[in-house]
Parts: structure tokens; C-alpha cells; sequence
């Protein structure tokens, strides 16, 4: 059976960026696969030991490439980056917001391919050692086929076709539910990163509220002073030199008057943000929802393809029991046949006496 989606493929990094590819008429000028930047993500399939960079526009894979040891990720500006897959007979282009990303992602292109480097160079190692064994192996003898009832063995061969072309059908559903899955799953890595970084963000802005506040209101204490100082001035405005006094008050009070606009600015700026991130957060859930809806229907297929295995595994059965039961038969005619065979020996003997 197939595993979980969990333990076949996983995100191990995502990235934002506008993505191109080559255009095959002139192989120099990029065309645009995304109208704004997407999601560019690594998968890993543990089953496999594949590595694969995914990245998707609404319902459409734009990127769907397997990496090889082979690829290369080359830099050509401070934000572009390309590679070549040969397999899709295509270059992608990536271009990125910041310098730091597109080294970032340049990077983890290295890992990636050095991992699929080891991962290939293991496979190989494998496959040399089954093929030893397969050497070292006593072969069967071949099976010799004589006539008999054929009908019986051409249902029984129809019957397995019909079965296998239903379980590829399944496989290949389930195959498409996986594919919607990796897009869920791509969606809600961004958004648990991009939750992160708000979350990270909200603390900070909580706490420099705090301190706002405590500014804010040491401020407005100082101001209040100073109103009481420039009215005690003005009701005695004749003792001394008053008007300096005043017009240096009045002054220090217009820059805290600006000095507690400007927090305030800060605080209705930090509360909208605050908002954003509810807005995350509901996206979020949204996209888990998603996931869990899309892995009821994977289980459900998978129930059926459990079913179709155990029905074709009774069919072969039922073939084999039609097989030795023809094989039975054929043993039996053998012997009538070579019954037969001496009885006109026999015959041919007598007539010629």
C-alpha cells in the first residue's frame, strides 16, 4: 500500500519570486510563467530518495522539476538566477525581491543537488548489489505451454486486465490528489513562515507599545507642568523676564505635542498590522482545513485501492487453480491420447495378421 502523503513528500524550503521561462522559438528571451511572484518550494520524497522543485499559479504547475546531480544554478545578475532541465527541454529563470534571497535559494539548490548526488550514487550501489544476486541465483526452467482449453485461460487474463486497469486508474487519482496536496501543503508552509515572522513581529510592537505608552505618559505629565508653569507666567507676568520664558515653554510644548502625534501615528500603524495578522491567521486555518478535507479523500482512495488489490489478488489465485486444474485435464488427455495410441497400434497388428 501507499504511505501516508506525509512520509512521501515534504517542503524543506520556499521562496518568493517571479518566475520566467526560456522561449523555445529564439532560446534568449524570457517569457513570464507568473503574472506576480509565487511560491517556489524544494520537496523531498523519502520513499523515492527524489528531491523536486514545485511551484504553482492558481491550478497550474509551473515548475514541476526533478533535481539531478547534472543541474546547475547560475547567478546571472544580483536578483536573477537560472537552471536548465533537460528533461522538460526548458531554462527556468527566478527573479527575486532582495540579493539575500536569491542567495538563499542558490544555496539550498547546492544542498539539494549534492543530495540527490548521494542519493543516486546509493541507488546504483544498490542496483549492482540485485543484480549480483540475481546472477548468483539458480533460474527456473522454462514453463512448456501445450494445447488445451484456452477459453477458460483467456477470461481468467481478461479478468487481470480489467482489474490492473482499474488499479492504475485509482493510482493515477490518488496521484492527483497527492499533487493538490503538495500545493495545499506548499501554501501552508508559506503561510506558517509568513505567520511566524508576524507573530515575531507583533511581540516586538507589543512591547515597544508598552514603552510608547509609558513615554507617553511621562510626556503629557511634562506637559500638563509646563501648561501650569506658562499660566502661573502669564498671571504673573510682571516679575522677571517672563516672555523668554514663556516663548521657550511654549515652544517645548508645540515639539511634544508633535512628539505625541507622531506615537500615535506609530500605535495606529502597529494596530493595523495587528489586523493583518488575524487576516494570516484565518488564512491559515482555511488552508489546514483544506488539507485535511484533501487527506479524507486520500484515505478514501486509498480504501479503494486496497480493495482492488485484494480482489486482483483473489483473481490470480482463481487463475492459478484454473491453471492446474487445466494443467490437470491436459495430463489426463495425455494419458486417453496415449491410450489411443496403443489401441491403433494394437489394431494396425491385428489388421495386418
Amino acid at each position: 500500500m501507499f504511505p501516508h502523503h506525509r512520509e512521501r513528500e515534504q517542503p524543506i524550503f520556499s521562496a518568493r519570486a517571479h518566475v520566467f521561462q526560456i522561449d523555445p522559438a529564439t532560446k534568449r528571451n524570457w517569457i513570464p510563467a507568473s503574472k506576480h511572484a509565487v511560491t517556489v518550494s524544494f520537496f523531498y520524497d523519502a520513499n523515492r530518495n527524489v528531491y523536486r522543485i514545485i511551484s504553482v499559479g492558481g491550478t497550474k504547475a509551473i515548475i514541476n522539476c526533478t533535481v539531478t546531480p547534472s543541474m546547475t544554478f547560475t547567478k546571472t545578475s544580483q536578483k536573477f538566477g537560472q537552471w536548465a532541465d533537460s528533461r522538460a527541454n526548458t531554462v527556468y529563470g527566478l527573479g527575486f525581491a532582495t540579493e539575500q534571497q536569491l542567495h538563499q535559494f542558490s544555496e539550498k539548490f547546492k544542498e539539494v543537488k549534492d543530495a540527490a548526488r548521494l542519493a543516486r550514487e546509493k541507488s546504483q550501489d544498490k542496483e549492482l548489489a540485485n543484480t549480483a544476486l540475481s546472477i548468483a541465483a539458480p533460474q527456473s526452467p522454462p514453463v512448456m505451454c501445450v494445447n488445451g482449453p484456452e477459453d477458460k485461460l483467456f477470461r481468467s487474463q481478461s479478468a487481470d486486465i480489467t482489474l490492473s486497469s482499474e488499479k492504475e486508474r485509482i493510482k493515477k487519482m490518488l496521484s492527483e490528489g497527492s499533487i493538490c496536496e503538495m500545493n495545499l501543503e506548499a501554501e501552508l508552509f508559506t503561510l506558517q513562515d509568513s505567520n511566524s515572522k508576524l507573530v515575531a513581529a507583533l511581540h516586538e510592537a507589543n512591547a515597544n507599545v508598552e514603552q510608547w505608552k509609558k513615554q507617553l505618559a511621562a510626556y503629557q505629565e511634562e506637559t500638563e507642568r509646563l501648561r501650569e508653569q506658562v499660566a502661573e507666567l502669564e498671571a504673573h507676568g510682571g516679575q522677571g523676564p517672563s516672555d523668554l520664558l514663556k516663548d521657550e515653554l511654549t515652544q517645548s510644548l508645540e515639539e511634544l505635542e508633535a512628539l505625541l502625534k507622531a506615537k500615535d501615528e506609530e500605535i495606529h500603524i502597529l494596530q493595523s498590522k495587528k489586523a493583518e495578522y488575524h487576516e494570516m491567521e484565518h488564512d491559515r486555518d482555511e488552508a489546514i482545513h483544506r488539507l485535511r478535507e484533501m487527506e479524507m479523500r486520500n484515505s478514501d482512495l486509498e480504501r479503494r485501492i486496497q480493495n482492488t488489490e485484494q480482489n486482483l489478488g483473489n483473481t490470480l489465485e482463481e487463475r492459478d487453480r484454473m491453471d492446474t486444474e487445466i494443467q490437470r485435464a491436459i495430463e489426463i488427455l495425455d494419458i486417453k491420447i496415449f491410450d489411443l495410441n496403443d489401441l491403433r497400434q494394437s489394431l494396425v497388428k491385428l489388421i495386418d495378421k
